[in-house]
């Protein structure tokens, strides 16, 4: 159940000017859609939530009766009112979309390779003569690459040796080696919302129930953090530059979120994007600030720092988990290729070199787009990033779906805020990455402004999952 105190700030807002039902609807509809209230969330007593709200009972009275007949809500006798999402009513517009050298595309938040990189890939090259003897198959990577990782880990304060270094097809692939090793279909996974679209695709693809960890401009909301009769397996958190709000977690909030979790989950903390932040401040890795007893796996990647091209990723846990994804890799994916293992050895060493011009022309692009939103869209919002390579922007009403479908007409993709949510909600929201030219970036803005004027339609998409679903990255 909510703390009604929690939801009478929540609310407050929605209850400054107009009719006080209707605002009082509209919040918690607001609510139910924006991932802050979660299906299934038990909602204060009529008279308990009019006496902290300083309303008469019929005016909650008639709110709650409305959202019945929208389907938000729910009543039964013994069991009190309780949050529910109504049936979709059209798919998403994430896939099929047009393509060509016009088209700006605003799904993928990647950035192009660094200059430095056929002078790396040269010098991996050379390094090449001394593996072709063997028969290239190194189901737990390269030793000088899991050198290297070990190294980076021990250098940012968490002591790591080769042991506990798997080198993986990227985070995604280390993600579904953790969910293939340790989940079973039906069991509890806890999942941030919003979160980056393929987490949530593998876990579905695994059968397993999602638990959502509210993420917003707050922080991560552990009041509305599950907790299901068996302890979650696993839980997934991007603590350096969530995907996609760019929050960056300190010290003190990695360590409250380790200690509200199950101390029988595997927590995996995902740094994809930690190579990347926005002036936040120095942190540890997750596993250095853990409670004593907790299981905590790290998954990185070269996809963000470097380039999505190469395929390279790692984990970093107890050496013994290690040993087990390992044996679990053989049915699906038996090694990673050694060029571009050797190849990710030489731009590793090369990072003090290349990091801080990424970080320098990300600053300007972010900086870009901000603008342009300020320029074209001032109705919309979006807080300046932490970390990662995106904005997640409030579109202040607008159908982030119904938007997505317009805007392919004027030649932008989008990707709606529901792909970001297992539950469906966030249809006000879009993620725009900020890895395209400044140039292309206000014109983007400036047309996906065009669109919402032309467009003064709203409704709202639901997640549903399965194969229609496209990829984002």
């Amino acid at each position: 159940m909510v703390a009604t105190a929690r939801l009478v700030s929540w609310l407050a807002p929605s209850l400054v000017h107009g009719a006080l039902s209707e605002g009082l609807a509209a919040g918690l509809r607001g609510l139910v859609l924006d991932g802050r209230l979660l299906s299934g969330t038990r909602l204060p007593a009529e008279r308990e939530l009019a006496a902290a709200l300083g309303l008469a009972r019929a005016t909650v009275s008639h709110s709650y009766d409305r959202l019945r007949s929208e389907g938000y809500l729910v009543s039964r006798q013994g069991a009190g009112t309780v949050v529910r999402l109504p049936a979709p009513r059209f798919d998403r517009p994430d896939e099929g979309a047009v393509s060509g050298p016009d088209v700006i595309d605003l799904t993928v938040a990647a950035l192009p390779a660094p200059s430095v990189l056929t002078q790396a890939a040269a010098a991996a090259l050379d390094g090449l003569s001394g593996q072709v003897a063997g028969n290239g198959m190194h189901p737990l990577g390269l030793p000088a690459l899991r050198s290297a990782v070990a190294a980076r880990y021990t250098a940012r304060g968490l002591p790591t040796t080769v042991e506990q270094v798997l080198i993986c097809s990227g985070a995604l692939h280390g993600w579904n080696l953790l969910l293939r090793t340790l989940s079973r279909p039906g069991a509890p996974v806890v999942v941030e919302q919003p979160t980056y679209p393929a987490v949530l695709d593998a876990a579905l693809a695994y059968h397993v129930r999602v638990h959502p960890l509210p993420v917003d401009a707050g922080g991560w909301d552990l009041s509305q953090l599950a907790t299901p009769a068996r302890a979650p397996v696993l839980a997934h958190l991007t603590l350096d530059g969530q995907n996609p709000t760019g929050l960056w977690a300190d010290d003190p909030s990695r360590r409250r979120l380790f200690a509200a979790l199950h101390p029988e989950t595997v927590v995996v903390v995902d740094e994809t994007l930690t190579d990347l932040p926005h002036g936040a401040p120095v942190t540890r890795p997750g596993a250095a600030l853990a409670r004593r007893g907790t299981t905590v796996v790290a998954l990185g990647s070269m996809s963000k720092s470097f380039w999505a091209g190469l395929r390279v990723g790692w984990i970093r846990g107890p050496a013994e988990l290690i040993r087990r994804l390992a044996a679990a890799r053989s049915s699906d994916n038996l090694a990673t290729s050694v060029f571009d293992q050797l190849l990710s050895v030489q731009l590793l060493g090369l990072a003090d070199q290349v990091l801080p011009d990424r970080r320098a022309m990300l600053a300007a692009r972010r900086d870009a787009l901000l603008d342009a939103l300020a320029t074209y869209a001032p109705g919309w919002s979006a807080a300046s990033p932490q970390g990662g390579l995106s904005l997640w922007v409030d579109l202040g009403g607008v159908s982030s779906t119904r938007l997505a479908q317009r805007a392919r007409e004027f030649g932008v993709r989008i990707t709606p805020g529901p792909r970001f949510t297992v539950t469906g909600t966030h249809d006000r929201w879009t993620r725009l990455p900020f890895v395209l030219p400044q140039d292309r970036l206000a014109e983007a803005v400036r047309l996906l402004a065009t669109a919402a004027a032309t467009d003064a339609g709203g409704a709202v998409s639901r997640r549903r999952g399965g194969p229609e679903t496209a990829w984002t990255a």
